[in-house]
């Protein structure tokens, strides 16, 4: 467990600051000192090869997620390395997210350790949000044994923007009628959608601050960023976010991402970590009765750009082999352009799902019998079940790096 101390802000957010944003703390890495008393107040790196996550005490010495290990042993020379237990962040999340579903019926997960949560009208069973937000972190803090930080705010945006500034183990809460006072210091990072390509071209003009983006005029912003882009940040700048808290909603991708580090790779390797997510991503679609028609491949690039690039399927599968076969084909479309940049991140995600449950109402397609490649499926799964995720392997991935896929969602 984090040493970190808890840094509470207890002024009273007036108004309708109902709005949550619960973040677990160094999520992989907290979950590896609370296992292992050995490594709590100790710099944790998870992963191998490349970081996956870093423990705060990590941080301090500059370590930071998808940086090479040889990298992460340069700046922090008494770094201790952990394999990745995705089991075990897993189970750790579901009591995560447990918690949350008792606190609100209205939980909107966006990740495996983050969630929005909305509190509005609780105020006469449960307390203030502030108070209800400390319960809630008292809760994960003695059921699961997690350090967590809670944002609270009129806003989406600006409880996230909470959460990132409360880091670590700490709870803060933006005043309505002090939003711009605590949003406009802040750097322009802090913005959604602000990478490092975006952060240097607002540099470039003398924009370092969000207040000095929600001076410009849209106009001007579009020019710079992108009318896309453009637009969004001069409406977040402003703390203009209409959106709600979705409870209930069930999750529109199952998607799993590998951090690559910097060393160039092959097209042979990428494709290697291709077919461990692809594997990763259909099994879990599978375990929750999903089927999906639209296959998107993520690339981050060593110049820190970002790109897609998705195809549909004639009908949703969970199907291993269709999946792949479309996986692949956009991974060589790709080719010139990771050759051109590099790739220091690949993320494979499925959308378009549908329930494919005994009761969903799917029609199912001709022919009804099961195919070969669904029957290995199945009894592939099985067996994963059964003696757990790493007791079967694909030939092609022996010997190469192991399985750093992170779940983008928790099952």
């Amino acid at each position: 467990m984090s040493a970190s101390t808890s840094r509470t802000r207890t002024v009273e957010p007036r108004g309708d600051a109902t709005i949550l944003h619960a973040d677990l703390d160094s999520f992989y890495a907290s979950v590896e000192q609370r296992d292992d008393p050995a490594l709590r107040r100790r710099p944790v790196a998870v992963g191998g090869g490349v970081v996956l996550a870093a423990s705060w005490e990590a941080k301090l010495s500059g370590v930071r997620t998808a940086m090479s290990e040889s990298a992460a042993r340069r700046c922090c020379g008494d770094l201790i390395v952990v394999p990745a237990r995705f089991a075990a962040y897993a189970e750790a999340s579901r009591a995560v997210f447990a918690a949350f579903d008792d606190t609100t019926p209205l939980v909107e997960g966006i990740s495996i350790d983050e969630a929005f949560l909305d509190v509005s009208g609780m105020g006469r069973i449960a307390g203030s949000p502030v108070e209800i937000a400390a319960d809630l972190r008292r809760r994960v803090r003695d059921e699961v044994g997690l350090p967590i930080t809670v944002g609270v705010a009129r806003t989406k945006f600006l409880a996230k923007v909470a959460s990132g500034v409360g880091k670590p183990d700490g709870l803060l809460a933006v005043d309505p009628d002090g939003e711009l006072d605590f949003l406009h210091p802040l750097p322009v990072g802090r913005l959604w959608g602000v990478g490092a390509v975006t952060e240097a071209k607002l540099a470039a003009r003398g924009i370092r601050t969000v207040g000095e983006v929600a001076r410009l005029g849209p106009d001007v912003l579009c020019s710079i960023v992108g009318v896309g882009s453009g637009r969004s940040l001069h409406a977040l700048a402003r703390n203009v976010d209409a959106r709600r808290v979705e409870g209930g909603v069930r999750r529109r991708s199952i998607g799993s991402q590998q951090a690559l580090g910097r060393a160039r790779r092959s097209h042979a390797e990428l494709h290697e970590v291709l077919l461990r997510l692809v594997d990763r991503v259909t099994r879990r679609m599978r375990r929750s009765e999903r089927a999906g028609r639209t296959v998107t491949l993520r690339f981050r690039y060593d110049d820190h750009t970002r790109a897609t690039r998705s195809s549909s399927l004639a009908r949703p599968t969970s199907a291993t082999a269709p999946i792949l076969a479309t996986s692949r084909a956009l991974l060589d479309a790709a080719e010139e352009m990771i050759d051109e940049r590099g790739v220091t991140l690949l993320g494979l995600s499925v959308g378009n799902l549908v329930d494919v449950g005994a009761d969903a109402g799917i029609q199912l397609a001709l022919p009804f019998a099961r195919s070969d490649a669904e029957a290995l499926d199945g009894a592939l799964d099985a067996v994963r079940d059964r003696f757990g995720s790493a007791s079967i392997t694909r030939a092609a991935t022996i010997g190469h790096d192991p399985d750093d896929g992170v779940p983008l969602l928790a099952d």
